[in-house]
Parts: C-alpha cells; structure tokens; sequence
C-alpha cells in the first residue's frame, strides 16, 4: 500500500479536541510541553549532581588541610641587599649609601695621536 500525501496532511481526529480544557491543546503540544517538562527535570537532576561533586571535593580539600598553619614571618630572613637599577645598567656612578664619601670621577682615557684630526693643507 503506497502512502497518500494528502492523507498525511489532513488532520487526523486525534489532533482536534471538542472537549479540551484550557491549557490542554492539541495531542502534539501536550507532547512537546512533557518533553520538555522532562527536559528540564532531567538539567535539574544532573545540575544538582554536579554540585554535589562540586562540594564534596571541596570538602575533600579542605580536610587535607592542616587547621592551624605556622604564622609566616620574615625575622628568619636575612635583610635584602640594597639594589639601585640605575647603577647596575651602568647609568649612574655607584654612590655610597650615607653619602659621607664623594664618589671618585670617571677617568676618561686621553686621546691618542691617532684619534685627533690632523689639519689639512688647502692648496690654492
């Protein structure tokens, strides 16, 4: 038996409800509205389950944690040694740190016979 478009496209009896109540629509709406319905039990379920992995691992966590922690001091420590940026590029001469003392001056070697520029003769 070969199928019938236009049998597939009536509306079957089924579909029509003289007697509906209100929210109850046709056959295929109350369908998808408990499809739906179901849906979202099911997002629900698996929502709250998520959580619950979620904060039994927390509580998991936190149990491996020790309740009072030595406090952190720094007294231990020997103190940092005074660091100056500018100096270590090489951009400032190394100064003392209580200034008492001048800093000595940069020596600049003396220019060679080499580097000083001999006078040209013009000829006319």
């Amino acid at each position: 038996m070969a199928l019938d478009p236009r049998e597939l496209l009536q509306v079957s009896s089924d579909d029509i409800d003289t007697e509906s109540s209100p929210m109850g629509g046709t056959r295929r709406q109350r369908t998808q509205r408990l499809q739906v319905g179901i849906f979202g039990l099911a997002m629900m379920i698996v929502l709250v389950a998520l959580a619950d992995i979620i904060i039994s691992s927390a509580e998991q966590n936190r149990a491996g944690v020790p309740e009072e922690l030595p406090p952190v001091t720094t007294e231990d420590l020997p103190p940092p040694a005074p660091r100056d940026p500018l100096v270590e590029a090489g951009v400032v001469p190394n100064l003392p740190v209580d200034g008492a003392a001048t800093p000595e001056p940069a020596q600049t070697p003396a220019p060679s016979e080499s580097d000083v520029a001999r006078p040209t003769e013009e000829a006319d």
